[in-house]
This record gives structure tokens, C-alpha cells and sequence, in this order.
């Protein structure tokens, strides 16, 4: 059986995760659900990253202990996997011991030529927890990712990573594909950074500086592991690395046809250049591809604190549901651009889409089939069969290339489809019996697929429609089921 070992990035928790997060939380649960659907070996590890500088800040400015700030929030981010019914296997915090021993056998691992020690100055992003090249700088000399917010120019002695050896290697491992970046316009980025040459990164921080909060340097008791270096271990430490018995660690890492990371767009850096590079010097096996998605906005502007636009996904799962917002997320937002999340646009898709399309559809045609009482299992009528193999085909090419947008619109395609058949063929005013029990079997058929289709999307959905289509043996059986979406009002 294929192994297929796929993770989310880890969010840094000096706050509580809003529904920027949840699109990738649930991007990379549509690509587990469907690859267990094909009968392979899933493995599925979220978590969170709790050993950067700004975390400390963050529970100082809250004036909480920061073992009890990064706990707290971490919390909030098991809540919202679990109320986004996230199918995640496990979930790592970077403060367990279990990591922390792992991050620094991946240090004793390195190749000893490429950690050197000396004195830098620079020019660091605090949110970023990365020191930047001015030419990596907006036009005003700020971040990118954190525009307004002044650079610090920080002078200390750290160890650094000797990057600049695997130029050739790097560039070489994603031009040729043998690290599958997707889409096209991120691996063109990733390359332009490397072809504009790549510098040795610091790997540590000073005690004084980061607190002592993070994980030690093996052997320095001065110094901490960089957060980046530290946190991108977690995808081998959450396996049980460096245990080469660990049967987690062997299957999904060592053994493993897929090693898939699904992360933003401002952390491609991290994962496509500084990972493969730490990997490749302590001689472990390289991830095979990287998913790298836009962000979300909210009402057209960047989510903020200080701006007060930050959406809870809690709240709107309250207020809406868990399929819904999954729908919103993967229908609305480009795969690989950034989208708004707008409570408007939600709204809009939610009853045209949900309440009118899906629920209406499967209301009809269950009435239809509950009120014949028993329906005959028949032939799938040519046009259904053909219908039905060209959008499963379509939806399989989009998912390959985590096209989760176009995926949906073809199963949508499907549900026009199926209304269409219901409008034409009037079943309601057929009265040869035997023809009625067929037009409703071809419609149940076609239920029942969207159902299977949808179901890595909107599992709960698919769930409610399936338990209410009942095989028994040459028969159907047909309940009315629950509303599954109740049109919302206009507002």
C-alpha cells in the first residue's frame, strides 16, 4: 500500500488563529481524506510552534507566564481542528521534550562543515524571526510580510548554516522536479531567490535575547536553536526521529512515497530552501513535494489585530456550521492566489450554492424516492454513467494538483446536471410505475456520487446524505433526512 505522509505548517502562537489558518487546515484535510479514499497509507500531523521571540513578547505584553500563554493558545488551535472536523493523526506542540531532543539530534547530525560560529549584524523582522539582505526589503526598507513594522538591526554571535554549498543542489532538486512545488508561480519565486544567491543563515540566538526560551544548543549552553530550525524538525520529530525504530518514523518518513507539505506563501523560503538543505547535510531523506497556497483577507483588507478585522472561525462555525465554512474556503478562495473572506460573499454562496443547490437537490430527489416507497436497482441510463465518469475524472486531476476550487465547481457540474434530469423528466407525473422507480434510481445514483464526491470536502454532509440512501439487496430505501442547509435570510 502507498505510504503518504502529508502536514500542515505549525502556526506560531503568540495569538489566536483566525480563519486565515482554517483555509489550510482544511486544504490539507480534503488532500487526506481523498488519498484515503484511494486506498492509501495516510498519515496527517498538524500542531504548532512555541519556541519563537515573539511568542515570549506576546505572553509578556499578556502578562502571563509564557509555558501557560503558548499552552493556552495552542489549545485554540486543537479547538479549531477538532470544530473544522480536521482528520488530523496527531498533533505536535514544539515545547515537548519529545521534540526538543529531536531538534537537537538533527543539529548532532548535521554536517560539522556546515555550522560554523561568528559575529553578524543585520537587519531582523521580529514577526518574521528572520534577519533580511536589504535587497529582500519592500522600497520603504520594510518586510513584506510585515510592512509598517520597523526592521531591528541586531549585532550578536550565532552559529550559522553554510547555505550558500547547496546553491547547485537546491537549485537543481526544484528545476528538475525532484522537489514538486505547486503551483508553477512559487517555484519560480523559489528559484529567483536562489538564483540571486543564497547566503548562510543563522541558526541560533543568544540566550540574552531569546530568554533561554527554546530549545539549548547541544553543547553551548549561550546559545538556543533558531526557531525556523527548530520548528521545521517538528515534521521528523512528531515521528519519533531520531528513533530509527520508531515504526512512525520509518513508514511516513524513511519509508514514505509521499512526504507532502501544504504551507503559505510567506514561508516557502523556509520549507523549499533552509529545509532540504538541513536535511540533505544530516543525510535524511528530502520531502518529495511542497503545496505552497495565497492568503485570506477579510473585507479586502490584510487580517489584523490592530486593523480589527480578525474573524474567528469558532464564531462563524457557530453562527453558519463546519461544512459551510469548509465550502467557503475551498470554493472561494483560489488555490493558488490569496481570497477574501467576506460574511457578504459567504452568505451569497452559501444560499445559492448550499441551501439552493446541494440541499435542494438531494431534498427532491429523496422525497422522490421516499414516497415510491422501495425503488428497483436498475441500468445507470448511458447519459448518468458518462456524466458520472467525466466529473470523478475531473475532480481526481484537480485534487492531483490541489486545485480544490475547480474540483468543487465540477461537482457542481454534477448537481446542475441532476437538476436538470429532474426538471425534464418530471417524475412526480409519470404514471407508469416501473418508468417512475427508474428515473428515481438514475437520480439516486447521481446523489449518492456527489455524496462520494463531496466527501472529503464536507464530510458531514456527505455523512447525512448516504445514511439516508439504504441498500438492500436489489431495492432502495430512501428517508427524507434533515434539512441540510436552512436558506438564510437576506440581509
Amino acid at each position: 500500500m502507498e505510504k503518504f505522509y502529508i502536514t500542515t505548517a505549525i502556526p506560531y502562537v503568540n495569538a489566536s488563529p483566525h480563519v486565515g489558518h482554517s483555509l489550510e487546515f482544511v486544504e490539507a484535510d480534503v488532500i487526506a481524506r481523498h488519498e484515503k479514499a484511494l486506498k492509501k497509507d495516510v498519515y496527517f500531523l498538524s500542531g504548532t510552534d512555541e519556541n519563537a521571540i515573539k511568542n515570549f513578547q506576546a505572553a509578556e505584553k499578556a502578562g502571563i507566564g509564557v509555558q501557560e500563554f503558548v499552552d493556552k493558545n495552542s489549545s485554540a488551535f486543537e479547538q479549531v481542528l477538532k470544530a473544522l472536523n480536521i482528520s488530523n493523526n496527531q498533533f505536535i506542540k514544539t515545547t515537548e521534550e519529545r521534540h526538543k531532543k529531536g531538534a537537537q539530534a538533527l543539529w548532532l547530525s548535521t554536517d560539522k562543515d556546515d555550522l560554523y560560529k561568528k559575529t553578524y549584524r543585520g537587519l531582523y523582522c521580529v514577526g518574521c524571526e528572520q534577519f533580511y539582505e536589504p535587497g529582500d526589503l519592500n522600497e520603504k526598507g520594510e518586510c513584506f510580510e510585515h510592512p509598517g513594522k520597523p526592521l531591528e538591526t541586531v549585532e550578536e554571535e550565532n552559529y550559522f548554516f553554510r547555505l550558500s554549498k547547496y546553491q547547485s543542489w537546491l537549485r537543481d532538486l526544484i528545476s528538475s522536479g525532484k522537489l514538486k512545488i505547486v503551483p508553477e508561480i512559487r517555484k519560480n519565486e523559489v528559484l529567483s531567490v536562489i538564483d540571486k544567491g543564497l547566503q548562510d543563515f543563522s541558526v541560533s540566538r543568544p540566550v540574552e535575547r531569546s530568554h533561554g526560551w527554546g530549545v539549548p544548543v547541544p553543547g553551548d549552553e549561550k546559545q538556543t536553536i533558531y526557531v525556523w530550525y527548530d520548528a521545521l524538525s517538528n515534521y521528523i520529530t512528531a515521528l519519533g526521529y531520531p528513533d530509527e525504530k520508531s515504526d512512525l518514523y520509518k513508514k511516513y518518513w524513511l519509508q514514505s512515497d509521499v512526504r507532502l507539505h501544504v504551507i503559505g506563501k510567506g514561508i516557502s523560503r523556509f520549507h523549499a530552501i533552509y529545509w532540504p538543505a538541513m536535511l540533505q547535510s544530516a543525510g535524511l531523506p528530502l520531502p518529495t513535494e511542497e503545496f505552497i497556497h495565497g492568503y485570506v483577507t477579510a473585507e479586502g483588507q490584510k487580517i489584523s489585530k490592530t486593523i480589527g478585522n480578525v474573524i474567528d472561525p469558532l464564531e462563524v462555525i457557530k453562527k453558519y456550521g463546519t461544512d459551510p465554512l469548509r465550502y467557503y474556503l475551498l470554493r472561494e478562495i483560489p488555490a493558488y492566489l490569496d481570497g477574501d473572506f467576506s460574511f457578504k460573499r459567504f452568505e451569497e454562496r452559501y444560499n445559492s450554492d448550499l441551501a439552493n443547490g446541494l440541499g435542494n437537490f438531494s431534498a427532491r430527489v429523496l422525497s422522490l424516492a421516499n414516497s415510491l416507497g422501495s425503488v428497483k436497482k436498475g441500468e445507470v441510463s448511458k447519459d448518468v454513467e458518462e456524466k458520472i465518469n467525466e466529473i470523478r475524472q475531473k475532480v481526481n486531476e484537480n485534487l492531483k494538483e490541489f486545485k480544490f476550487h475547480e474540483a468543487l465547481a465540477s461537482i457542481w457540474e454534477l448537481l446542475s446536471f441532476g437538476d436538470a434530469k429532474v426538471n425534464s423528466e418530471k417524475p412526480w407525473a409519470v404514471e407508469d410505475q416501473s418508468k417512475k422507480s427508474e428515473i428515481v434510481f438514475n437520480l439516486l445514483t447521481i446523489l449518492d456520487n456527489v455524496a462520494s464526491l463531496v466527501d472529503p470536502f464536507m464530510p458531514e454532509t456527505s455523512r447525512k446524505i448516504t445514511e439516508c440512501i439504504i441498500w438492500e439487496g436489489d431495492s432502495i430505501k430512501a428517508k427524507r433526512g434533515e434539512v441540510l442547509f436552512l436558506r438564510l435570510p437576506k440581509s
